[in-house]
């Protein structure tokens, strides 16, 4: 199951955070807003950052 939890850190709960890439899962930037998160990435030099968002603890999203 580890395998397919991208962040397990809870600081990161209820905020969007963009990744380097789904293999290297380092976060980058994180934020309340996913176009402030997507331009800090991409000013730390991630060309392609996975931005996604991360629901409250226990709280789940179906999309």
């Amino acid at each position: 199951m580890a395998e397919h939890v991208l962040i397990t850190d809870e600081k990161y709960d209820g905020k969007y955070v963009a990744l380097r890439s789904l293999i290297d899962r380092e976060v980058v930037a994180s934020g309340n807003d996913p176009l402030n998160v997507m331009d800090t990435a991409k000013e730390k030099g991630i060309v392609s950052p996975v931005v996604f968002y991360i629901p409250e603890h226990d709280v789940t999203f179906v999309y």
